[in-house]
C-alpha cells in the first residue's frame, strides 16, 4: 500500500471512528435528560465533574490495608468459650460446605483454635471494645473507633478479594476506590497528587500488590494513585537529569504542551489534557515532594509519639507520619499497605511483630489527628480483604498455630470523618465463623465512605462504553448505624 492509500484509509478510519464517539455521546446525553433523579456523570470525553449530593462530613480519607487478611479472632474478635473447645473439630453444621481454599480443603480434620492472646476491654470504664493485648496503644484509643466486627466479603483468594476491596469488584481493570474519591472530590492541592499509595514490607508471606489496586481504570488518568517509593527518590524521576536545568524543563514542557494543544483541538482526546495536566503536575512535584518527605521541621515530640522508627523512610511509622502530612497539605486519599498478614502458619510470633509494626503509629496517627484539629474531617479506614478461620491450618498447639483464609467474617474499624466513635457493630457467631447480627458487606462500606464524603454512591457515576459505571455497582447500602 503506498502512502496516499495509507492516509486515505487512516482519514477514513478516524472519520469513523470519531462519528461513532459523536452518536454515542448523543444518545448518552439524551439518556441522561431522560433520568428523574440528577447524577453525578463524567462521560469519557468531557469535562463534566461530580458535585457532591449532601453536606461531607470528611474531606479525606487515609486507609490502612493490611495486606494478607488479619485474624480477628486474635485481634478485635473475642472468644473466650473456645478455649473449652480446643482441637476439637469444627462443627460441620458450623461450616455448613462452606468453599475452602486448596490449602485446607484435604484436611482430615479442623481442629478449633482459640487465640492465645489475652484480651482487655478499653473505653468507657471498661465497658468498651474488646482489643488484643497486641494492639495496645491501639486499645488507647478505643473511645476513637468504630468497630465493625461482621464484614463479609466475595472472593476467598488474595489477588480477587484484594481487588474486590480497593474496586468494589473482582473484575481487574475497575477504577479503585482512592481513584473514585479523587474524581468526585478533586484537587486540594495543586503541587501534590489527590491520591498518593505507600507500601511497607511485612514479616511473613507476602501476596504481590499490583499496581491496578490504586488504578484509575476507566476514569482519567489523574485519578491514578501516585506511588511514593521508600528508598532513594520518593518518585522516580523526579529530580531532573545531569545537564538540563530548571529552566530547560520548563521550555521542553511549553514546547510538548504547544504540540500536544494542537493534537488535542484535532483529535478531541480527552486523554492527551490528562496527560499534560500530569506533566506539569510532575514539574510541580519536584518542589512539593522533596518538603514533604523532609521530616526536618517536625518536632522531637512528633518522633516521641510515632516512634523512632518514623525517622526511617519505608517503615509503616514513616508511612503513617507521611499520611498526616500529605492530609495536612490537601491529598484526598492516602492509601497506606502493611504487608505480610498472610498467617497460614506460625501466626503468634508473626503476628506479633507485624503488630509491633503498626500499633503505636496507627493510635499516634488517629492522636496526631485529634491534637491538630484534623480527625473530624478525616476519614481513617482499618483492615484486611478477609480474615481468618477459626480451625487452625496444619498442626496445632496451644502456643503455635495458623489459620486459613476467611471471608465469611471480619473485622474492619473506621475513626473521625463522621463516624460514630466507641462503638463495636455487629456480631458473630460462638466460633467466630457466621455472621449472627448486622452483616456489613464490602459495597456497603464502600457505600457508607462516599456518604460520608458527600456523595451518594448510587449517583456518583461515570459514563464508559456506553454504560454509567458506580463503585458499588447495584449493589450497596449506607450502614446509618455507624453514622455521627
Amino acid at each position: 500500500m503506498n502512502f496516499p492509500d495509507l492516509a486515505r484509509l487512516l482519514t477514513r478510519r478516524r472519520f469513523f471512528g470519531r462519528s461513532a464517539t459523536s452518536v454515542a455521546g448523543a444518545l448518552g446525553a439524551m439518556s441522561l435528560a431522560d433520568t428523574a433523579v440528577p447524577l453525578a456523570v463524567a462521560t469519557g470525553g468531557g469535562d463534566d465533574r461530580p458535585r457532591p449530593h449532601h453536606s461531607a462530613k470528611a474531606r479525606r480519607v487515609i486507609s490502612l490495608h493490611m495486606e494478607g487478611g488479619p485474624s480477628q479472632l486474635d485481634l478485635f474478635d473475642y472468644k473466650p468459650r473456645l478455649h473449652e473447645r480446643y482441637d476439637e473439630d469444627l462443627p460441620d453444621s458450623v461450616r455448613n460446605g462452606q468453599r475452602l481454599t486448596g490449602m485446607t480443603s484435604g484436611q482430615k480434620r479442623f481442629p478449633i483454635a482459640p487465640s492465645m492472646f489475652r484480651f482487655k476491654r478499653w473505653n468507657n470504664g471498661g465497658d468498651g471494645a474488646w482489643i488484643s493485648e497486641l494492639m495496645p496503644h491501639l486499645g488507647s484509643v478505643a473511645h476513637e473507633l468504630c468497630i465493625v466486627r461482621s464484614m463479609h466479603t466475595e472472593a476467598i483468594n488474595h489477588e480477587p478479594a484484594i481487588t474486590f476491596a480497593q474496586t468494589g469488584t473482582q473484575q481487574p481493570g475497575r477504577p479503585s476506590l482512592g481513584a473514585w474519591c479523587s474524581y468526585g472530590l478533586g484537587s486540594d492541592n495543586r503541587d501534590l497528587p489527590t491520591f498518593v499509595v505507600m507500601i511497607t514490607q511485612g514479616f511473613g508471606n507476602m501476596q504481590a500488590l499490583a499496581a491496578r489496586f490504586w488504578g484509575n481504570g476507566f476514569l482519567p488518568s489523574e485519578h491514578q494513585g501516585c506511588k511514593l517509593r521508600s528508598s532513594g527518590d520518593p518518585v522516580l524521576f523526579l529530580r531532573d537529569p545531569d545537564g538540563v536545568s530548571r529552566q530547560d524543563r520548563r521550555a521542553m514542557l511549553d514546547l510538548v504542551a504547544a504540540f500536544a494543544e494542537r493534537e488535542a483541538a484535532r483529535t478531541l482526546d480527552p486523554e492527551i489534557q490528562a496527560r499534560l495536566a500530569q506533566q506539569e503536575m510532575a514539574y510541580r512535584m519536584q518542589m512539593s515532594v522533596p518538603d514533604l518527605t523532609d521530616l526536618s521541621d517536625e518536632p522531637e515530640s512528633t518522633f516521641a509519639l510515632y516512634g523512632e522508627e518514623s525517622r526511617q523512610p519505608g517503615t509503616f511509622a514513616s508511612s503513617c507520619l507521611l499520611a498526616r502530612r500529605l492530609a495536612e497539605r490537601g491529598v484526598r486519599f492516602v492509601q497506606l499497605y502493611m504487608r505480610g498478614w498472610d498467617q497460614h502458619g506460625n501466626l503468634p510470633a508473626e503476628m506479633r511483630k507485624q503488630c509491633a509494626a503498626v500499633d503505636r503509629p496507627i493510635a499516634a496517627l488517629i492522636t496526631d489527628l485529634r491534637r491538630r484539629g484534623m480527625l473530624d474531617e478525616t476519614l481513617v479506614t482499618w483492615g484486611g480483604e478477609f480474615g481468618r478461620t477459626v480451625y487452625s491450618q496444619g498442626g496445632l498447639s496451644h502456643t503455635n498455630y495458623g489459620r486459613d483464609h476467611h471471608p465469611r467474617c471480619f473485622t474492619v474499624w473506621m475513626a473521625g470523618g463522621g463516624v460514630r466513635p466507641g462503638i463495636t457493630h455487629g456480631e458473630t457467631c460462638d466460633y467466630g465463623y457466621n455472621i449472627v447480627r448486622d452483616p456489613v458487606s464490602v459495597h456497603d462500606l464502600h457505600a457508607t465512605m462516599l456518604h460520608l464524603l458527600g456523595f451518594d454512591h448510587e449517583r456518583l457515576v461515570y459514563r464508559h462504553q456506553g454504560r454509567d459505571f458506580r463503585l458499588t455497582d447495584v449493589f450497596g447500602n449506607v450502614v446509618q448505624e455507624l453514622l455521627a
